[in-house]
């Protein structure tokens, strides 16, 4: 099959048109914020913590600052990371795997604070603590 200069042209209309209509237009990386921002074919934004992001998290803002709208408009690349992100799932808070996010909420519940967890620690220290760790001894 040989392509002519007239294809070519016809199939870069019909992709002009395709990143037009399609969900995202821009991404971009905000430094002050470290935040992604993405710019919608209807022109709202959505911006997201990096750090929420699987693949994002701590890499170099040059890195974050390089990124590749997929044709569909529902994919983004960054390819020094090698890092991708399905747009439609940002929508419904899914920022990586299913493990991956296990433990970034993990983390987060951890360090939160709240009265009754501050009293669980002072009940738990006026019994002495949490108990030493048993340690098998080969033999």
């Amino acid at each position: 099959m040989t392509v002519t200069d007239a294809d070519f042209t016809l199939a870069q209309a019909a992709g002009a048109a395709l990143q037009r209509k399609s969900l995202v237009t821009k991404a971009r990386y905000d430094r002050k914020t470290s935040h992604l921002i993405v710019t919608l074919h209807n022109d709202v934004e959505l911006a997201v913590p990096v750090r929420l992001i699987e693949g994002l998290t701590g890499a170099d803002p040059a890195d974050l600052s390089e990124i590749e709208l997929s044709p569909s408009g529902l994919g983004l690349h960054w390819p020094t990371l090698d890092a991708d992100v399905y747009v439609p799932a940002l929508f419904d808070g899914v920022f990586g795997t299913r493990s991956w996010m296990a433990s970034i909420l993990g983390a987060e519940g951890g360090r939160a604070t709240s009265p009754a967890k501050a009293a669980a620690a002072r009940a738990n220290g006026r019994k002495g603590g949490r108990p030493a760790k048993r340690t098998r001894v080969p033999g």
